[in-house]
């Protein structure tokens, strides 16, 4: 695992590497307690030396690379020393009672592979290593090793989980730490936008309309830049990696001299689907009042967070219409309103629901499902 990627399971690594030094005295001071019983006990140092020089080599692995493809190797010398107790003690001692003697220490690949590779990797090195065991121990004796083989599994499993939860908890804590460095500079952009750029926008745009003449034009153009300046002040940041984006951040910028959008306070968050799909129903259903509300007409988009359902209204000032207009056009072959509004709403799985009366504008509710 990349440094980078490794902020919050440093301890888990530092942990193992602790645990490894451990476990080697554990295994060298159960030689020591069996020494009268080891048939070969220059096999046994033999097998003592090569763990001790990989408990140094993993120890240092483990507190800089911390890679899958250590674990790997960990996992394949580890197996390796377990064998090698056959140095020590016949097969047939073992077989019989004889302790194997890497003892406990035979559980850091497992653990190794556990916080690289989440509950997966545990579990697979959890079952190599029980297998190992089971083939030097022999199937007679499987009752005699059920208690080593479930703490195996245990082992792996949990710090498995638990890797993997500080994993995605290491990811929300980038993707936020990020989003507040955005939010700062943008915060900052902000003030220094509003102080010079912003002011004197709105002074053109006064002094623009109290001049009158071509003047006006300029002034009318002040105007628009003003607002799309606003827009892309209060934008937000979209999530990163999660397949999901926020609706208020994907409808700010549709914010004219003649389009007000009012989001609330926190971000909508939505597949990217549905908020593409949202976007484009807005977009036609504004286009809608360009045609045929009036030049005067002004819009309003309106986002509604109502937990479970997320609501976006696009209601205007125009001239309106009648339902039975709405249905005329779609029988003349019109098919803005059938297909780019409700046909996105309705594939969407949500519903759209339209006001309108000749002087009383148009307003459009669409609603979809979280």
């Amino acid at each position: 695992m990349n440094s980078d990627r490794a902020d919050l399971l440093q301890p888990l690594w530092r942990a193992l590497v602790v645990f490894r030094v451990i476990t080697f005295g554990f295994a060298c001071f159960g030689v020591w307690v069996r020494w009268t019983g080891i048939v070969r006990p220059s096999g046994a140092l033999l097998q003592l030396a090569v763990m001790g020089l990989w408990t140094a080599v993993v120890c240092v692995g483990y507190s800089r690379f911390r890679t899958t493809r250590l674990a790997v190797v960990d996992l394949v010398v580890t197996i390796g020393c377990m064998y090698a107790t056959l140095l020590a003690q016949p097969l047939l001692d073992i077989r019989a009672g004889a302790s194997v003697l890497t003892s406990v220490w035979a559980a850091g690949p497992v653990l190794a592979l556990a916080i690289a590779r989440g509950r997966d990797g545990g579990l697979v090195g959890a079952v190599t290593v029980s297998l190992a065991l089971l083939s030097l121990r022999g199937v007679d004796n499987v009752s005699k090793i059920l208690a080593n083989v479930q703490l195996l599994l245990v082992a792996g499993l949990v710090v498995g989980y638990a890797a993997t939860t500080m994993r995605r908890a290491n990811a929300r804590l980038r993707e936020a730490i990020a989003a507040e460095s955005a939010t700062a500079e943008r915060l900052r952009l902000s003030r220094s936008i509003h102080d010079g750029v912003l002011q004197v926008l709105a002074q053109v745009q006064r002094r623009g309309t109290a001049i009158g003449g071509e003047a006006v034009e300029l002034a009318a153009l002040a105007a628009e830049q003003e607002v799309a300046l606003r827009s892309l002040m209060a934008s937000r940041p979209a999530p990163s990696g999660t397949g999901q984006i926020d609706l208020c951040g994907a409808l700010l910028p549709l914010a004219t001299t003649r389009v007000d959008v009012v989001v609330p306070a926190g971000p909508v968050v939505l597949p990217v689907e549905v908020v593409g799909e949202l976007v484009a129903a807005v977009k036609e259903a504004l286009s809608n009042v360009v045609k045929h509300a009036g030049p005067d007409a002004r819009s309003w988009v309106v986002v509604e967070d109502l937990g479970g359902e997320v609501m976006v209204s696009v209601r205007d000032d125009g001239a309106g219409t009648t339902p039975d207009r709405l249905e005329a056009a779609h029988g003349d072959g019109r098919l803005g309103v059938s297909q780019s509004i409700r046909g996105r709403i309705t594939d969407l799985g949500g519903s759209v629901f339209v006001r309108t009366a000749p002087g009383e504008g148009t307003e459009w509710e669409m609603t979809v499902s979280r």
